[in-house]
């Protein structure tokens, strides 16, 4: 389970802001609500585009995730408001809990049309909805063999651009449901991610971050079998004006050598390498039937360090998976100091319905909960340790939507002293810190 399918806090895109705006606009609009993931940030403009293209007016279209029952649980809550907010826009559900649960959402008064996973991205899915004569229209994910690329030209709102390579996972990691929501792996031919990527550049976008459901597995369906970094090594060769790219996450077994000599050699791809991790003991690694062990993300993080050593590292951590011990506990605890890891995403195992784990003993869910606190508790201290380091420097920001924010390169919040121009880089002295971000004196 990658960084793009997991989101550990299972975040909307600001969900609350999202339904107070509905409040406020205009009728015969399309609101898109997308929850958890990275990817369905870049299907969210999917869907805008076919439902426009399908003649939709006065919508709100829930693009969901399933990854945990939180993440499912703040998906109804957020319908439930926004029935209240719009009583007579049409609801639309998809995403990954649509997909995985349509009869979850079938029994939802406020709930219009259900659509799947493949469906979404397609404008008869809203021709579908329109119509309205039946409720539901999701199909078998797993029958899906390609992953169609849509020309995106740009994000709403945003000044970070997502370009999807790779879609659906061909592993089944004992706790994850997503394979079953987004089906079998399937890669974006390198052609069709240059023209994206082309596209979003042309259109004043600084970075791109490169996201999928699993994309160490890039390219294994494709003619000649190109890995990723391969792909991205012939991206950056034939778009040299795109400044910033950037990974979202990456199974550390599955670097090639094309991802190593990258990271040695080429300063636009930015040194922040965010590990789909979940523990770091062996035999809880087994038992979620990942593919790496401890020692791979050991070995792993002191290569790319060697390679580039001002590189900092995020991972994904589980807290609290069945027949987790204290000492294995620990051992995930111990591994964020001997990794050297920074920006951490901890969440306590939530049992998912279907998936071999739930049938494991479970572990009583205030322990999930204090051991996630602790991870997090570690995390911080990382975290605050590597923000105090960066007082003194001069660092490039990508200034964000909200014109006095923005990310260094190695993803590092820092809020500006003065307004700038969303997508623009600046040169910023650090001052100072917050418990979470950098205070910068902007050039």
């Amino acid at each position: 389970m990658s960084e793009d399918v997991r989101n550990a806090e299972c975040e909307s895109w600001d969900v609350k802001k999202d339904i107070s705006s509905m409040r406020r606009a205009p009728r015969s609009t399309i609101h898109v609500v997308n929850f958890g993931c990275r990817l369905n940030g870049y299907e969210g403009e999917v869907i805008r585009q076919q439902a426009t293209a399908a003649g939709l007016e006065d919508a709100i279209i829930f693009n969901s995730c399933a990854v945990t029952a939180e993440a499912e649980r703040q998906v109804r809550q957020a319908i439930r408001r926004a029935r209240k907010a719009s009583p007579q826009a049409k609801i639309i559900v998809t995403g990954c809990s649509a997909q995985v649960h349509p009869g979850m959402y079938a029994h939802m008064k406020e709930v219009d049309t259900i659509l799947g996973n493949a469906e979404k991205l397609e404008k008869s899915g809203y021709e579908f909805a329109i119509a309205g004569t039946e409720k539901a229209l999701v199909n078998d994910i797993m029958s899906v063999k390609e992953t169609a690329q849509h020309l995106v030209a740009g994000f709403e709102s945003m000044t970070r651009a997502f370009v999807r390579v790779q879609n659906g996972c061909d592993h089944r990691c004992t706790f994850c449901i997503i394979p079953y929501g987004r089906g079998n792996s399937r890669s974006v031919p390198i052609g069709d991610i240059v023209a994206q990527v082309r596209t979003l550049v042309g259109a004043g976008y600084k970075e791109v971050v490169l996201t999928g459901v699993d994309i160490s597995d890039y390219g294994k369906d494709l003619p000649g079998k190109p890995t990723l970094g391969a792909m991205m090594r012939r991206l950056l060769s034939l778009v040299p004006e795109l400044p910033r790219l950037r990974l979202s996450s990456i199974d550390a077994v599955e670097a090639d050598e094309d991802l190593y000599r990258l990271l040695a050699g080429e300063p636009r791809l930015m040194p922040h390498i965010h590990i789909s991790l979940q523990a770091g003991d062996d035999m809880i690694l087994k038992r979620m039937k990942r593919r790496h062990s401890r020692q791979d993300i050991l070995d792993f993080c002191a290569r790319v360090r060697s390679l580039r050593p001002d590189v900092v590292f995020g991972a994904d951590i589980i807290a609290g998976f069945p027949t987790e011990t204290e000492t294995m506990f620990q051992n995930s605890l111990n591994l964020v100091e001997e990794a050297g890891l920074t920006w951490l995403h901890v969440f306590p195992y939530s049992a998912r319905e279907g998936t071999p784990a739930a049938k494991m003993p479970q572990i009583p869910k205030k322990i999930r909960r204090e051991r996630a606190a602790r991870l997090r508790k570690a995390g911080e201290k990382r975290a605050a340790a590597y923000l105090a380091a960066q007082v003194g420097k001069i660092l490039p920001v990508l200034v964000e939507k909200e014109r006095d924010r923005g990310h260094t390169e190695h993803f590092a919040v820092v809020e500006l002293d003065r307004e700038c121009e969303p997508g623009s880089m600046v040169a910023a002295k650090i001052l100072g810190v917050t418990p979470y971000s950098l205070q910068g004196l902007a050039a």
